[in-house]
């Protein structure tokens, strides 16, 4: 049980991750303000909660509704497959086409409100922070029991602390190599990897569900 538990928890770590590293109005603030050392450890810390209390909500809600309907469960999991699948090729474009800018580090400093509005409204209010957390994750959440979920939820927002908390804090190191477009390539090249990696295991798991 605690072995099925710890690979619930890896399932929702990786799917996090993988959602999480792409390029973004969210990710690029907080690497941002890392590399200006404007407040990195606050940055982190609201990005953290956020994504935590988003992901709560989908695992609770979208899972927990999704899990009392097998069909439901396994048509999410379907257009949460087909979802990782076209995220995972925009991905491969940004990789293949470019398209990224570099990172630009200036000395402007904002204020503290300034910075805690601005990270409130990237987690908040950004259509794709609300669509991979609420969604996307609560939808695939289902497929588990509710001792299973909530493993799952845990690790997805592990992942979201432990990598908002890497970038911000390591920021002002990769600033340098950040500032070159083709580190950028590198990066949607992973991960592209990564989430079409995800939406075949994802798929599989729907289809067996829809399966008579």
């Amino acid at each position: 049980m605690m072995e099925l538990q710890w690979l619930v928890f890896a399932q929702g770590f990786a799917m996090s991750a993988g959602l999480i590293v792409a390029i973004g109005a969210q990710n690029v603030f907080v690497l941002t303000q890392g590399a200006r050392r404007h407040r990195p450890w606050l940055v982190a810390l609201l990005c953290t909660v956020c994504d935590a209390v988003l992901i709560a909500a989908g695992v609770g809600g979208v899972g927990g509704f999704a899990a009392a309907r097998p069909v439901v469960s396994g048509l999410l999991g379907l257009a949460g497959a087909l979802f990782l699948a076209v995220y995972g090729l925009r991905a491969f474009r940004g990789a293949w086409c470019g398209g990224a800018e570099g990172l630009t580090v200036d000395a402007a400093q904002p204020s503290v409100r300034a910075i805690v509005l601005t990270a409130l409204g990237v987690s908040l209010l950004n259509p794709h922070a609300l669509l991979d957390t609420v969604v996307l994750l609560g939808g695939m959440s289902s497929r588990f029991s509710v001792g299973a979920r909530l493993a799952f939820g845990v690790g997805a927002a592990t992942a979201s602390a432990c990598w908002f908390f890497s970038l911000s804090l390591g920021g002002r190191l990769l600033a340098p190599l950040l500032r070159r477009p083709q580190a950028w390539r590198v990066l949607d090249g992973l991960v592209c990897l990564t989430l079409w990696a995800l939406a075949a295991d994802v798929g599989q798991d729907a289809w067996a569900m829809l399966r008579p």
